[in-house]
């Protein structure tokens, strides 16, 4: 089954020296069009790494948001990655040179051999419009490509999204609810999860425990995610189940 995931590359995530915000943005910008994400991955500035870690995803049916490290800086491996971990060339895209051509003209720069091979992309390729600054990110079979900076990275994604994915949005609606069982112990309630996900086929049943704290009662979020038909009856189950056990509940 296809997934989609995400694969967010810097030294400067890695050693705590920026927060990351892709990982959050990427949730929302899917939400909104009825998806979720299902993996996600953090690495740094290490080529190797990368490139084994494409080799694998490009194996998969998934699709896959990176960011950062398309840039042409000694610290930048994405795209050298991309093509290593797909066996292809490097090789100067046209329409990527179209875009950075036009680019330096609209500045009134002068365009170096340095600045051109940002358009140096794994053969097979595609654009991903950059609508910040013309310098465009790329797509490799379902693998999508885009810079580290977030007002360029976010609606690249959501162009990629609407140009080739838009069928899946909202193709399986889901719904979501929870209680929060006081003093709840989750040994105790395993059985009860257990037994909801073998009557409901297709629901996930999830439980949160929180500690407690001076201002709030040790408790579980104890919930159910799946078809919106399915949401309530099983709710209705774990409801029941919580009372038999003995714990008390409030809605969520």
């Amino acid at each position: 089954m296809t997934g989609i995931g995400a694969i967010i590359i810097g030294d400067e995530i890695t050693l705590g020296r920026r927060t990351d915000k892709h990982f959050q943005k990427l949730l929302e910008i899917l939400a909104a069009r009825g998806l979720v994400l299902d993996w996600a991955l953090y690495i740094g500035d290490d080529r190797e790494r990368l490139t084994d870690t494409l080799k694998r995803t490009l194996a998969s049916d998934d699709i896959v948001f990176s960011f950062g490290g398309i840039g042409n800086t000694p610290d930048d491996h994405t795209r050298q990655a991309a093509a290593a971990a797909a066996g292809v060339e490097l090789k100067l895209h046209a329409d990527a040179e179209r875009e950075i051509r036009a680019r330096f003209a609209e500045m009134k720069f002068e365009l170096s051999d340095v600045q051109l091979a940002m358009g140096n992309l794994p053969v097979g390729s595609r654009i991903i419009p950059n609508p910040y600054n013309r310098i465009p990110g790329f797509s490799l079979g379902q693998h999508h490509f885009v810079p580290g900076f977030p007002q360029m990275a976010w609606p690249m994604v959501e162009w990629v999204l609407d140009s080739y994915y838009s069928s899946r949005f909202h193709a399986q609606p889901s719904a979501e609810a929870a209680i929060l069982v006081w003093k709840g112990l989750e040994g105790r309630l395993i059985d009860l999860m257990r037994r909801v996900e073998a009557d409901f086929p297709g629901v996930k049943v999830f439980s949160l425990p929180f500690l407690g704290s001076q201002h709030v009662e040790r408790h579980i979020e104890l919930g159910v995610r799946g078809a919106p038909e399915q949401v309530p009856p099983a709710m209705e189950v774990i409801r029941r189940g919580v009372v038999e056990l003995g714990f008390a509940f409030d809605e969520k």
